[in-house]
């Protein structure tokens, strides 16, 4: 299956388990992608992460429906997959602005969320710098910690900031970030902000060295801000590179992006020629 096809199955098959309880790795299983590359490109494609797009579309129709039917509060939570009538109210509150029941009783003004239906533009053309490299295995120290899926986009940069001000960067000065899923079905993902790997240095509590196998990685560089260019890019990688791709598939549950020193650049990491790269690993098909 290709992967805008996949991307459109899979919100159709959102839509018709919409209250059922499912996963996204039931999502992923179902489109036969990789859980790890499946969020990741679903969230770059269509601006959500898969429960957050469930979440969504469950609080818009459970708003339809209390304004249009006498279904209760507690046969809403049920049907739309809440523990209690409780953390349903929390949750109907947070998107629509009122209680479920000052929207019955009051006649409150509800939220729509429609179901997405993509369009990726195959124009053909466009320019996307990317180069394929063989690199053998190569170690790097650094600090580890486990995330979950769901919130990483939100953890991940508070833990970069942990390492900065915990004094633990004048050790590492994290030349990488490294995601990595080895069976790219885990409910987590383990994360590396790391440096290549000196034997020489003593290795200081709290980090570890990893061996980064050897692969056969798609390269892209990024050019500009940090936050923008790398955004722009990963997007372009999920909406125009890999839907036009046809030698090379993903290998392996690993994403490694490569930060240049800031400090070799007037504005650090928001300078507009600062440079950085995001590593894929890839296969012939």
């Amino acid at each position: 299956m290709e992967w805008a096809e996949a991307i459109s199955e899979a919100i159709k098959y959102m839509e018709s388990h919409i209250t059922e309880d499912i996963t996204m790795y039931e999502v992923a299983d179902h489109v036969n992608i990789s859980p790890f590359y499946f969020q990741k490109g679903f969230s770059m494609l269509c601006g959500y992460s898969i429960a957050e797009y469930m979440r969504n579309r469950r609080m818009a129709l459970a708003g339809e429906e209390l304004t249009t039917s006498d279904i209760t509060v507690i046969d809403l939570a049920m049907k739309y997959c809440y523990d209690s009538p409780d953390s349903f109210t929390k949750a109907f509150t947070r998107f629509h602005g009122y209680t479920p029941l000052t929207v019955r009783k009051n006649k409150a003004m509800i939220k729509t969320f429609a179901p997405l239906k993509l369009t990726i533009s195959m124009k053909g053309g466009y320019i996307m710098d990317y180069r394929i490299v063989r690199k053998e295995s190569f170690a790097v120290l650094g600090v580890s910690k486990e995330f979950g899926y769901e919130n990483a986009k939100q953890e991940i940069p508070l833990f970069w900031q942990e390492h900065y001000s915990s004094g633990k960067g004048e050790y590492v000065c994290g030349m990488f970030g490294v995601n990595i899923d080895p069976q790219m079905g885990n409910e987590k993902f383990e994360y590396l902000i790391a440096d290549i790997y000196n034997p020489a240095v003593d290795i200081q509590d709290g980090f570890i060295v990893k061996t980064i196998p050897a692969f056969t990685w798609a390269v892209f560089p990024c050019k500009g801000a940090l936050q923008d260019s790398m955004k722009d890019v990963n997007t372009k990688i999920f909406s125009e590179w890999l839907p036009a791709l046809q030698d090379y598939e993903f290998a392996a549950g690993y994403c490694i992006e490569m930060y240049d020193a800031p400090n070799k650049y007037p504005n650090g990491t928001s300078d507009e020629n600062y440079y950085t790269e995001i590593w894929i690993p890839v296969r012939k098909k």
